[in-house]
């Protein structure tokens, strides 16, 4: 019956047939099922530990009778402490009878003794049998069996699956069986598709074979149908966002050979660990950081199952707005709103894969995906952003967007800006390719241009919108005295530094070097963090030596002690650098066309 089934995929994907026939064997899937039941019964036996039996005490949670003697030592507590009152407000003043303390004192001791002799014995006997509240208990096992299921899927799936499809890549390139794929007649969808199926199929059996006790566990803990399918959704919604994440990745990282799938799982290991701590701690939804939040499972899941981590009850996420619509107020919206993020962010890595899976030296994105790309973020971070802004916290919204902008622009850079040989290639045929298309046109949408003019797009389309704000938002929306007009030109020197980075890694990768891309990202980082290394090093404070900091990745720093006049020769001085490194490209990209040309003339 599995022979037949396998048959039939392979009529309808070839590549989903090669990936099962190499991994449904009879011995894999023994072991996939048979660890899959081992995990279930450790889990469910995990938690009998604390079954209840002839030693459970008065004081446990299913005991019956807690809440009686529960009720009693509130009550001696009570009485304590009013007779403790009484006696300091009768030492205060002169009472003309002196055995009212003495009482007070003999009574506050006999209730000292009741409440010891109440707790002694709470402490050291035995909850009956019979006033055990097994149905609670049993419900609460199910619960606990339920939810450890839940979260050992999430990291199962994602960490795993992610770890296996980049290490099937990674050997599919070394054993040079990529490029005969790559050649065959199936489209990149077919290809692309069968190997997120496939790759990860044994895994994909371990949990199906847990389902049946994982759906029974969240029945018998009366957890609502309607939540657990919602749950399913989400988690085949973050498998398909993660794993394409994952071919991508090892599409466009082949020089870390067998070490992409370690470095690949475990990127998505700490991005799990890390939205978790937040799902379970940071409950403040309105900001750009949740879209981050959203790619992950754990908040939904949280929103769904309250008992996760024990706080959504004190959570914000119902009152979770994009854009003034209340889609925390249902959990259809919220959950809808969770499978469209992952649907959207999918079929733009779906159409960076097909891009790349054929020609591994092209970009991973086209620059008009890459205008697309960040008008999508800015949608986002605005949307989840905006309805939550108020006089204290609209400052720190505004520049933990623009933050999020400077590193989203910043990975742009290094994604868009073509190497050495693909520069070269268009700087000598660009007249013969492009004969239709002016040089503004090509370099705005152009594959193989230099990126500088998109980059510049780019950081447009995300700076304008925080301009927008800026310019839109009431007096008080500075109310810790930094002027308007300071906010702008602190964004305009961002936008001068970005092009400065974005100009410098463009030149960076026409170097003749291998590990371009490697010293690109270096060169980068030293430019960005160096300065501001050494002004804090040196003791040079924003407050007192305001100039330097304006010539730092971190402007806003000085902003605020920092005259007008003084910010606009700085603006003037980054875009003299601009022009200078921008001059300095053009001249190595035209010295780069000439070359062929000249090494002809010379054979002459």
């Amino acid at each position: 019956m599995l022979l037949n089934f396998i048959d039939r995929v392979g009529e309808l994907n070839p590549q989903l047939f090669r990936e099962l026939k190499g991994r449904f064997k009879p011995f894999n899937i023994i072991i996939a099922m048979g660890s899959s039941l081992l995990g279930q019964l450790i889990v469910f036996l995990f938690q009998l530990r604390e079954f209840p039996d002839e030693t459970y005490r008065l004081r446990e949670t299913y005991c019956t009778l807690r809440e009686v003697y529960q009720s009693q030592e509130q009550e001696l507590y009570k009485q304590q402490n009013l007779l403790t009152q009484k006696i300091v407000n009768y030492q205060q003043i002169q009472l003309s009878d002196n055995t009212i303390i003495p009482n007070l004192e003999a009574q506050l001791q006999q209730v000292r003794t009741d409440l010891s002799s109440l707790q002694s014995h709470l402490s050291k006997n035995i909850c009956p049998l019979d006033n055990i509240d097994w149905q609670l208990w049993w419900r609460d096992h199910w619960e606990y069996t339920f939810l450890t299921l839940s979260v050992i899927f999430v990291f199962t799936l994602l960490v795993g699956g992610t770890y296996l499809l980049i290490s099937d890549l990674a050997k599919e390139e070394q054993r040079g069986t990529l490029n005969f794929i790559r050649l065959s007649p199936q489209t990149e969808t077919s290809i692309l598709t069968g190997k997120i199926l496939g790759v990860p199929s044994l895994i994909y059996l371990f949990v199906l074979t847990a389902i049946p006790l994982h759906f029974w566990a969240g029945h018998s803990a009366k957890i609502a149908s309607s939540h657990i399918f919602s749950y399913y959704a989400v988690l085949v919604a973050s498998c398909v966002f993660f794993y394409s994440a994952a071919l991508i990745f090892g599409l466009v990282s082949r020089w870390f050979s067998s070490f992409q799938p370690w470095l690949g799982s475990g990127a998505v290991l700490v991005f799990l660990f890390m939205t978790m701590t937040m799902a379970s701690s940071y409950e403040h939804f309105n900001n750009p950081l949740t879209w981050i939040r959203f790619l992950a499972p754990w908040d939904i899941t949280n929103y769904l199952f309250p008992n996760l981590f024990h706080s959504y009850r004190n959570s914000s996420i119902d009152q979770l707005q994009f854009f003034y619509l209340p889609i925390g107020k249902s959990f259809i919206t919220l959950v809808g709103f969770h499978l469209v993020n992952y649907g959207i962010c999918s079929y733009g890595i779906w159409q960076a894969m097909k891009r790349c899976f054929r020609n591994a030296d092209s970009t991973i994105l086209s620059k008009g995906q890459s205008y697309l790309f960040v008008a999508f973020t800015q949608v986002m971070f605005f949307g989840l952003t905006i309805s939550g802004v108020n006089d204290r916290y609209d400052v720190e919204m505004m520049f933990l967007i623009a933050l999020c902008n400077f590193a989203l622009v910043l990975a742009l850079t290094i994604v868009l800006s073509p190497h050495r040989q693909i520069i070269q290639d268009w700087a000598r045929y660009r007249h013969q390719n492009h004969r239709d298309k002016s040089v503004l046109q090509d370099l705005v949408f152009g594959e193989k241009s230099p990126a500088i003019v998109a980059i510049v797009i780019n950081l447009l389309i995300a700076t304008i919108p925080i301009m927008i704000w800026v310019l839109l938002s009431p007096t008080s929306f500075y109310n810790g005295g930094v002027d308007k007009s300071k906010v702008l030109l602190a964004l305009v020197l961002s936008f001068s530094l970005m092009l400065i980075y974005a100009t410098i890694a463009q030149l960076m990768l026409l170097i003749k070097n291998p590990k371009r891309y490697v010293w690109t990202v270096g060169t980068i980082g030293v430019a960005m963090f160096l300065p501001s290394i050494i002004l804090s090093v040196l003791g040079v404070s924003p407050s007192e030596n305001p100039t330097l900091w304006l010539f730092s990745t971190f402007p806003w720093a000085a902003i605020e002690y920092t005259q007008m006049t003084t910010i606009f020769i700085a603006l003037l001085a980054n875009f003299a650098v601009v022009a200078l490194l921008n001059f300095q490209l053009n001249r190595k990209i035209g010295i780069l066309g000439e070359s062929a040309t000249k090494v002809l003339l010379a054979g002459r």
